[in-house]
């Protein structure tokens, strides 16, 4: 049952890793992209820990304040937004700037998206994993087990992985410009982080919250408009070969 969690979920990762390391005309050193992968990885653990501790304090808060229980929606905000879209999106961010910042692999501006993405990537397989444990774990024959595994590779690989490779993307493209534009470096990284964050907790809390066909349509034309300015940017970024500043 380990194995197939592990290769159910680190399967969707793979695929949109192999897309992505194509687009890339100077490949980057394959032990710098195993590495940056396996930091993702474990950079679940401590966002996981983080928003376990963050729900019981919002509980807690709910207990203290009646006003904010019965606020329902600023409670679904406070949830989506700010406990599970900006620390996966922090999360994500800081295994880049802490393992890849510094190093010399790190020489065009277009190494900064691709670096986010390979992380998002890892941060999302043992997520897909984590989130395969249950139906796995409930099914009673070895069919019914991967078919279950199966069917909730395939949801992740066509919605959350490709959002945090999408998200991820956007912050990157911000950090790329923040390494031309010096002068307004954290101002961009800022922006693009804090754009990620909206895109993401909107992207869950309309699957979640908002009636049909809202919670199809809304997170459709996020992962449209982020596909869009990523294809779009991706290719501008490319044709900078400028050495990265940060």
């Amino acid at each position: 049952m380990l194995a197939l969690n592990i290769i159910f979920g680190v399967m969707p990762s793979l695929i949109w890793l192999s897309y992505y390391l194509a687009k890339d005309l100077h490949p980057e050193p394959k032990r710098m992209i195993l590495e940056v992968f396996l930091f993702g990885m474990l950079a679940t653990l401590p966002a996981l820990l983080l928003q376990i501790i963050l729900s019981g304090l919002l509980r807690e808060a709910q207990v203290a304040f009646p006003l904010l229980a019965a606020n329902v929606w600023l409670v679904d905000i406070i949830r989506w937004f700010i406990i599970i879209a900006l620390t996966e999106e922090l999360s994500k961010y800081l295994v880049v700037r802490l393992a890849i910042l510094k190093n010399p692999a790190l020489d065009e501006p277009l190494d900064l998206m691709l670096y986010m993405v390979v992380g998002a990537l890892g941060f999302a397989a043992l997520e897909n994993m984590l989130y395969l444990l249950a139906p796995v774990a409930a099914a009673a024959s070895l069919n019914d087990v991967l078919r279950a595994a199966a069917l909730v590779s395939f949801i992740r690989f066509v919605g959350a992985t490709f959002l945090h490779t999408l998200c991820a993307a956007l912050v990157g493209y911000f950090m790329a410009l923040s390494s031309l534009r010096t002068h307004k470096r954290w101002r961009l990284t800022i922006f693009g982080l804090t754009l990620a964050t909206l895109l993401h907790g909107l992207y869950n809390f309309s699957i979640i919250k908002l009636p049909e066909p809202w919670s199809y349509a809304v997170p459709a034309g996020i992962i449209f408009f982020l596909v869009v300015f990523m294809v779009y940017d991706f290719d501008d970024i490319k044709k900078v070969k400028s050495i990265c500043k940060l």
